[in-house]
């Protein structure tokens, strides 16, 4: 492999800019708001509050969305019931990680629940993401979730392919860091490397500590938010992202009309001076990020800091100077890839792999990797590296009390790949819970409900003073697989005994071999980063037929009333212990429900092919691919501080 000279780079390198790529960077130096404007908020398990915004505006979608709940389900009389008067249930969408793959996979879910989905609608899926009151999102569902903010909440068919008007969709044919799809020396590829370092760069220009999370974040941009299409994707033309920033989110007129759910981004934390690379373990902090704060709910913390100043030098919750503080450091790009932060998994399983080995690309590699992480970090180079605002909060049982940083991860990196810990705070009194899994668990590829019992073991640990008791579920993977719940929705929580229930109805919709029998498109591998058109459509397609379709026992027909059957478990928590279940629901729920002392089982669901079939085969090793993602984030750093020669 032979690296273009760096003159060569720099001619490539844009100079002017009419409007900027380096808008990337956060303002440094500005006047910090008046000591009455608390940058951060302390509250306890037992007294959690909500910033008052966030109040606000749930209260103000649930207003409007009372017509959303009409048009779905009318009175719910085709269901058995009359419920005239009677309060609607609080519903969250949790969109699970899983790079691509979980972006197109929660994107075909939350297609089958669009009321605008005339399809959908029909089935009577449609209607369900108008009724959501909050989205939760980490990795790659929350490149999905960001991406719907910065284009307006449009259609999923808009979003994902574009209008051939002002939405150029994602373009998922580009491959994320080998956009042209050839060498990496292609001239195109190096614009496009040294337009995102330049973006970096003025970052770090600001004093702002930057990593391999930085470049990360600039290449997801170009595709999930909304400034770049095929005719400037390899151009300056664009700022591509750079200066969208996640808290000017309630500035959009799709906030201002209570168009969508809230939105809280999940990351989770790697404490200061731990290096490991594995899971981490359930006490490790795990942060949101919503368009309003930087917060934790765990009980260990339980504060939240204001998202907008989040970058400013902060002890007890005050600034260090009150003319030194920060904005912009929240870009929208920067909390996807802080969200999706993997690199230091991906790194040490690098490092591994290059030691020993003969082959001279992967040399070249192993000295890629050391000396642009010499020159190109600031602070730890596998991280997200966000200024800790929560110096001296907590002193006593907050592991980072005392760091000046912190070292945000993957939002899944303990095993909760579904975000569903926001969900269940005690506080938001979400009633009912739609878990979307774009899992990679087995070796096809498939989750096999391994992430909700992190979260079930986690919450009935760590966070039983805090957050909402988790339904019942099997208490291992095998017992999840055996009973085929990972191969077609599941409803957890039919059985409460309590009144009000003692834990929130769950709807899990798992990527699942599609029930028809066909063969599958949808597991692929989360190092896949690149999709063509029709890929992209016929994954969309099959997750659709899957969601709308539910399941029959022992067919691989459809159900066609599981429309119907969702809505079922949705009202029910709208309804008195004491209100009888319609006969029609009572037979959903039997088909639907997991019930522990009659568990369901895989033999049920015949003809389901496991082994993903690629509709457009294309020859690349996992491995490779692990290596180009490094290679893409990190050569363009390393041309540009000349250290070529060094190789």
């Amino acid at each position: 492999m032979q690296l273009l000279p760096l003159s060569l780079l720099l001619i490539s390198t844009p100079t002017t800019y009419a409007i900027s790529i380096k808008d990337y960077a956060p303002t440094i130096n500005i006047q910090c708001p008046s000591s009455s404007t608390p940058l951060v908020r302390v509250f306890s398990a037992s007294h959690q509050t909500l910033h008052s915004a966030e109040t606000a505006y749930v209260s103000a979608r649930e207003t409007a969305i009372a017509d959303a709940w009409k048009q779905w389900m009318g009175d719910a009389s085709s269901l058995g019931y009359k419920l005239d008067g009677v309060d609607a249930p609080r519903v969250g969408v949790a969109l699970s990680g899983g790079s691509f793959r979980a972006s197109l996979y929660g994107a075909g879910v939350l297609n089958a629940f669009d009321a605008r989905n005339s399809t959908a609608k029909d089935k009577g899926t449609g209607g369900l993401l108008q009724v959501a009151s909050y989205m939760s999102a980490l990795s790659g569902g929350s490149w999905l979730a960001s991406s719907l903010y910065a284009n307006g909440w449009p259609t999923i068919q808009e979003l994902v392919f574009g209008n051939g008007n002002d939405k150029a969709g994602w373009l998922l044919d580009f491959d994320l860091f080998f956009p042209t799809g050839k060498e990496i020396t292609d001239a195109e590829n190096v614009v496009f490397y040294a337009d995102i370092v330049q973006s970096v760069l003025a970052k770090a220009a600001t004093g702002i500590d930057t990593s391999l999370v930085d470049p990360w974040a600039r290449a997801l941009s170009y595709h999930f938010l909304n400034q770049t299409s095929r005719s400037n994707f390899f151009t300056d033309d664009s700022p591509h992202g750079a200066g969208q920033l996640w808290s000017d989110i309630p500035l959009s007129s799709s906030y201002q009309n209570h168009d969508g759910p809230f939105p809280i981004i999940l990351a989770n934390s790697r404490p200061n001076n731990d290096t490991s690379v594995g899971f981490l373990t359930p006490a490790a902090p795990v942060y949101e990020i919503s368009p309003l704060e930087l917060a934790s709910f765990d009980p260990s913390l339980s504060a939240a800091a204001d998202l907008k100043f989040v970058g400013s030098k902060l002890t007890g919750g005050k600034p260090d100077n009150s003319s030194s503080c920060v904005e912009g450091l929240d870009e929208t790009g920067f909390v996807m890839g802080t969200s999706s932060s993997l690199f230091n998994k991906f790194l040490d399983d690098a490092r591994k792999g290059l030691m020993g080995d003969g082959d001279s690309f992967f040399q070249v590699l192993k000295n890629i990797v050391s000396k642009v992480l010499e020159q190109f970090r600031t602070h730890d180079d596998d991280v997200a590296n966000w200024p800790n605002p929560f110096k001296q909060i907590a002193t006593f049982t907050f592991v980072d009390t005392n760091s000046d940083w912190l070292e945000l991860i993957d939002g899944g990196s303990n095993g909760e790949v579904i975000p569903l810990g926001p969900l269940f705070v005690n506080v938001r009194a979400i009633d009912v819970i739609v878990a979307v899994d774009a899992g990679s668990d087995d070796d096809d590829n498939w989750p096999i409900g391994a992430n909700l019992l992190f979260t079930r073991n986690r919450t009935s640990t760590f966070l039983k003073s805090s957050h909402q008791t988790f339904p019942p579920i099997p208490d291992s993977t095998d017992d999840f697989v055996k009973a085929g719940l990972n191969q077609r929705p599941t409803f957890f929580g039919c059985f409460p005994k309590n009144d009000p229930p003692e834990y929130p109805m769950v709807l899990y919709f798992p990527n699942s071999p599609p029930l028809t029998g066909k063969d599958p498109v949808t597991n692929t591998e989360t190092l896949k980063l690149g999709y063509t058109a029709n890929h992209q459509q016929l994954f969309l397609d099959q997750t659709f037929e899957n969601t709308v379709g539910g399941f029959t026992p022992n067919s691989n027909d459809p159900d066609g009333d599981f429309g119907k059957c969702l809505q079922c478990a949705v009202v029910d928590r709208a309804l008195p212990r004491s209100t009888d279940r319609s006969t029609f629901c009572n037979a959903c729920f039997k088909q639907y429900c997991y019930d522990p002392s009659s568990p369901a089982s895989a033999a049920e669901l015949p003809n389901r092919k496991l082994k993903f079939v690629d509709p457009d085969p294309q020859k690349m090793s996992f491995r490779t691919k692990l290596v180009l993602i490094i290679v893409g984030a990190a050569v363009g750093g390393l041309v540009l501080f000349g250290l070529v020669g060094c190789l």
